[in-house]
Formats: C-alpha cells, sequence, structure tokens
C-alpha cells in the first residue's frame, strides 16, 4: 500500500494533519508515505488531479486508486481506510 499526501505550507488544514501523518507512519511502518507539496511540487502534483481541497491523501493499492479524502481528517479516519 502507497498514500500520497498533496498539502501546502499555506493550508491550516494541512498543517493541523501533521501529527497525523507522523502517527500513520509510526504505526504502519510497512505503508510508504509519499508527501508533494501543492505549490512546490506543482508538476507531480498536476497527475493527481488534486482539486481545490486540501489536504489531498490517495490510497493506493497496488498501483490502482482504492481511496481519495480531501480536506483533514482524524488518524481514526485514516486507520479505518486503511484496514478495510
Amino acid at each position: 500500500m502507497k498514500i500520497v499526501v498533496i498539502s501546502s505550507m499555506w493550508c491550516p488544514a494541512c498543517i493541523n494533519m501533521y501529527k497525523v501523518w507522523t502517527k500513520v507512519e509510526e504505526e504502519y511502518k510497512d505503508i510508504e508515505v509519499v508527501k508533494y507539496d501543492y505549490d512546490v511540487d506543482e508538476e507531480i502534483v498536476k497527475k493527481f488531479e488534486p482539486g481545490d481541497i486540501l489536504p489531498v491523501t490517495i490510497i493506493f493499492e497496488n498501483e490502482i486508486e482504492k481511496s481519495r479524502l480531501c480536506g483533514e481528517k482524524t488518524f481514526e479516519d485514516i486507520k479505518k481506510i486503511i484496514e478495510e
């Protein structure tokens, strides 16, 4: 499983999610979490078509998009999707 996170430094919800992603990475060491900045990594981010609501969390399983979350979420929200 791979998780792509698209966020930005100017986004309050993205900043709030920092602790959530730290916890996800600590608890799920076998999951690759890749983080992109909406502005800095603009060319890469375009491929994911993130839309206007940040942060965007895209969960891939076997290189296929399994789920997409927009906006601030709790650790429990993320955990539920990972364990489905």
